[in-house]
């Protein structure tokens, strides 16, 4: 039913629209939708604590191991891009439906695998259905809810975003340890069964279209696929096989300049093309999206870097590592609803600055770096970590989706949420060769001191020979192995520090950036979509 017109006053301007209330029965379908994206989100990183028990399990050898997270990452980061098209054809109900019902059938096929080989496939189908879910909530929020309900729905999905990859390794440690390495994937299924019927009863938000199948455009799918997921790959990969000494980074690097050239060919040229890449001729989507690939990168690689730290470093536990990344999940969690009041009283610029500083902050104090650091020495990083993400997030949010039209929103929110994760492919890759290139650096440089005529090397080294000799073992070589060792643990330690150094840079130099941006403009009236 059409609204009625509003009548000015005798000033001549019009009244303040009174706030809509919010139809309960939608806000319910949309939590119940909330909890499968934060499903979605936990399994990219709920795996990465537990991957030894994972390959112990499997009869795995380490080389194949790693694929059970990038498989996932993989089949996810196409299916985030192309679902906007599939909820436009199918209807939010049945693509949240369908993505939601996979993604649970084949999280208990994981927990069934008996071979790496059943694992990987499982997980790639894992990843590609229940990718699905993770736009359709972000565009479900920007078209169902009015402007003035977003202060409060928006650091809801931002929370879920950002406090799922945190919490993946921590509630990974807890059920490997507690149980085994089956429930990673059994916790799942119960709450996917309740999300999928939930969604399917109450969810009506769009009508589907399938008059799009006619246009449906096959060959910019395939091209898609294939350039973003070698892209996924030789970013994972590569820093890991030395880049293009590697035959199969080389191979698929030419496919993924292949396969993008005739993506964005299509992209433009296609009647209906499977992305629709003028979204980006929207400076606020433009702006929020560069940003959110910036936060992937903050995100994901401090969510890689601790526990990397703390396994390699710490010799921590996987149940170690979650106790102590568990600081960032909970300042994240205290940190929404205080985001939410600030997004109604705060310029959106003001809040990321605020946000990027705090990163930065909590990045800068890692830089002293040693070796003996444990839980409370990177207690106050993980609280400037996680108070950060959680202020920058919702402005993010804001200002990439918060002004599009809502015939946009869904196609608009794949390409969102790709930068994100795209964001975290290139930062991981980045981190990876930079922590590799600077401990070859570091070892070059300890080795030049730890010679012969450094009479302190010496003392230490005929001390652990004495040591080693009442041990009666063969004590030069034990001696020497032990001063290795120690020397590529220092090395180690200094090539995170130097990375955690990088990383202030870019979030100051984000925050120095924000002046010269304009104020985003207004959200258009309405919202409430069908």
């Amino acid at each position: 039913m059409a609204a009625s017109a509003a009548i000015p006053n005798k000033q001549g301007t019009l009244p303040a629209a009174k706030s809509a209330p919010l139809d309960r029965r939608r806000t319910f379908a949309f939590f119940c939708m909330v909890f499968g994206m934060f499903m979605a989100i936990l399994d990219i990183q709920i795996v990465s604590a537990s991957l030894a028990e994972i390959q112990a399990g499997l009869s795995a050898s380490s080389e194949e191991i790693s694929w059970v997270q990038t498989s996932y990452l993989i089949a996810e980061v196409i299916m985030i891009p192309l679902s906007g098209t599939l909820s436009r054809v199918l209807s939010t109900r049945w693509m949240f439906v369908i993505a939601a019902g996979g993604f649970t059938f084949m999280s208990f096929m994981c927990a069934t695998a008996t071979n790496i080989e059943q694992m990987i496939v499982y997980r790639a189908l894992q990843g590609f259905i229940g990718g699905g879910m993770i736009p359709t909530v972000f565009a479900s929020a920007f078209t169902i809810f009015p402007p003035e309900k977003r202060p409060v729905i928006s650091p809801i999905i931002g929370l879920v975003a950002t406090l799922a990859p945190t919490i993946g390794p921590t509630l990974g440690g807890y059920l490997t340890d507690l149980f085994s390495w089956h429930w990673l994937f059994l916790v799942n299924i119960v709450p996917g069964i309740l999300v999928t019927v939930s969604t399917y009863l109450l969810v009506d938000f769009d009508e589907p279209d399938f008059s799009l199948f006619k246009s449906f455009d096959w060959a910019g799918l395939g091209f898609m696929a294939a350039f973003l997921g070698s892209l996924e790959y030789v970013l994972e990969e590569g820093p890991l096989n030395d880049w293009f000494q590697d035959e199969a980074v080389l191979i698929l690097t030419v496919v993924c300049f292949i396969g993008g050239f005739g993506f964005f060919y299509r992209a433009f040229t296609a009647k209906q093309p499977i992305v629709d890449l003028r979204a980006f001729t929207d400076r606020n989507f433009l702006a929020g999206s560069s940003f959110s690939f910036v936060m992937g990168i903050g995100l994901y690689g401090l969510t890689y870097l601790y526990p990397l730290y703390l396994g390699r470093v710490r010799g921590y536990s996987s149940l170690q590592i979650g106790e102590t990344m568990f600081v960032s999940g909970v300042c994240m969690f205290l940190m929404a609803p205080v985001a939410g009041i600030l997004s109604r009283r705060l310029d959106p610029r003001v809040m990321m600055a605020i946000g990027f500083a705090a990163f930065a902050y909590g990045t800068w104090l890692i830089t002293g770096l040693t070796k003996d650091w444990d839980f409370w020495e990177l207690f106050v990083p993980q609280i400037f970590r996680g108070v950060g993400l959680m202020i920058c997030m919702v402005p993010i949010n804001n200002i990439a989706l918060g002004t599009l039209p809502p015939d946009r929103i869904k196609n608009a929110s794949g390409l969102y949420n790709l930068t994100r994760n795209l964001g975290g492919a290139v930062g991981l890759a980045v981190i990876n060769t930079l922590v590799n290139d600077r401990l070859d650096l570091h070892l070059q440089r300890l080795r030049e001191s730890v010679n012969w005529s450094h009479s302190a090397a010496v003392e230490t080294l005929n001390a652990m020979t004495m040591r080693f000799q009442a041990l009666g073992t063969d004590a030069n070589a034990a001696a020497l192995r032990t001063i290795s060792n120690m020397v590529r643990r220092e090395a180690l330690v200094m090539s995170f520090a130097d990375v955690f150094l990088l990383l202030t840079f870019l979030f100051l130099g984000l925050v120095c950036a924000l002046p010269f941006i304009d104020k985003p403009r207004a959200a258009p009236a309405g919202g409430g979509g069908h």
